[in-house]
């Protein structure tokens, strides 16, 4: 076999050379990727709305009757104490005559006097027709006695008697009923006063049911005012609750107890709290968007100490998030890792320069980490927004 010659070598590493400088040059480039890394630690997933404080107990003060209310001296924000007279209050002034009714009314009270004087008229009458009864009743028992009347006689003379008194009676009613009605005539022609003749003033004391601050005040001045017309609202501001509205497939996840976080209310710290009551009826609400939605009311217990929420007050705004899940050592990837595969979700693992397909079992997602079941190790790395394209086995490098 002949020997190749020192020139023909080096043409065949020529050749060499040229076919694997042309297989580089048209080998397709790494795929430049965003590369994240699997973690393991505390997982949250929860429910975020906007809350509002408000007072546990809040109490309402009313007139309770239609009258003259007078200035009150408190202001928002006074202490008051239990059993304390927040306002003052007279009934209210009847209306003012004119001429035509003043000239009715005193003609009914003329009316009224005559009624009385016929009244006692009869009253009188019917006093002598008793008298006269009794002495007759007298007069025949005597001479019953004597023989010379029958016992019918003396039993009619018994029943005139009688008759005569309750004639008596209803004359005295009669005259009590005119006397009251004459009484109410003269009233109504008379200027009401809350002054009696002896220089004096009552009024009706308003008294605080519990001790608080006032919250506000809805009448300040002195003004006339109908029954159950608001005068100021109590409360104590240092038993707070907040109440937010959560859907209601939302809601349906939160069991009294849940753990909550209170944040961006003003103050530095992340208030801590917990659901007290998820109400069992939900309303419908329309959504910035225009759509209707079924929500329903939590309410959260304030758990931090007190110092720390000293500056909240009634109707206050704050960001609730309420932690449905948790897991202390949870296996999380990035949320944006993952992408659906059938009816699974799956993810790229890069390991040797290359992309290669894994699929997953998610456990639960929040906005931010997914939670899956074990099958990668903590420190793995993974492609986060994987294009479309990519495919198992393709060739990457971190962008």
């Amino acid at each position: 076999m002949k020997k190749m010659s020192r020139k023909q070598g080096l043409i065949v590493l020529s050749v060499l050379a040229l076919v694997a400088l042309l297989g580089w040059a048209f080998m397709p480039s790494p795929r430049e990727v965003e590369i994240a890394t699997v973690t393991q630690g505390r997982f949250e997933r929860a429910v975020q709305e906007d809350g509002k404080t408000r007072l546990r107990d809040r109490y309402v003060i009313t007139a309770p009757i239609t009258g003259r209310v007078a200035r009150t001296a408190l202001k928002q924000g006074d202490t008051v104490a239990r059993h304390m007279t927040l306002a003052l209050l007279w009934p209210a002034s009847p209306a003012m005559l004119d001429a035509r009714t003043r000239a009715e009314q005193l003609a009914h009270s003329g009316a009224m006097q005559a009624s009385l004087a016929k009244a006692q008229a009869n009253r009188e009458r019917a006093q002598a027709a008793l008298e006269q009864a009794r002495a007759d009743l007298l007069r025949s028992e005597s001479l019953a006695l004597q023989g010379f009347i029958s016992s019918t006689q003396n039993e009619t003379g018994r029943l005139n008697l009688r008759l005569r008194d309750k004639e008596l009676e209803s004359a005295r009613q009669e005259e009590l009923a005119a006397r009251f009605a004459l009484e109410q005539a003269r009233a109504a022609l008379g200027q009401f006063t809350n002054t009696p003749a002896d220089g004096t003033q009552t009024a009706f004391e308003i008294k605080a049911p519990v001790a608080g601050k006032v919250l506000k005040i809805h009448q300040q001045s002195e003004g006339l005012v109908m029954a159950g017309t608001p005068l100021m609202e109590i409360g104590d501001p240092g038993a707070l609750e907040v109440v937010l509205d959560l859907l209601t497939e939302e809601a349906a996840q939160i069991k009294p107890g849940t753990p909550v976080q209170l944040s961006n209310w003003g103050g530095p710290a992340v208030l801590q709290g917990q659901v007290r009551l998820v109400e069992p009826a939900a309303f419908t609400k329309i959504s910035a968007l225009g759509v209707e939605e079924q929500r329903v009311n939590a309410v959260v217990d304030l758990v931090s100490p007190a110092e720390q929420w000293k500056t909240l007050g009634d109707g206050f705004k704050l960001d609730v998030r309420v932690l449905v899940q948790t897991e202390a050592q949870a296996i999380k990837v990035p949320v944006s890792a993952l992408f659906p595969q059938g009816s699974r979700s799956a993810l790229f693992v890069v390991e040797g320069g290359k992309a290669h397909l894994r699929e997953v079992d998610v456990v639960a997602r929040n906005g931010i980490e997914a939670w899956i079941k074990p099958g990668l190790a903590p420190g793995t790395r993974v492609i986060v927004y994987p294009e479309t394209e990519l495919k198992d086995g393709d060739r990457v490098k971190p962008r």
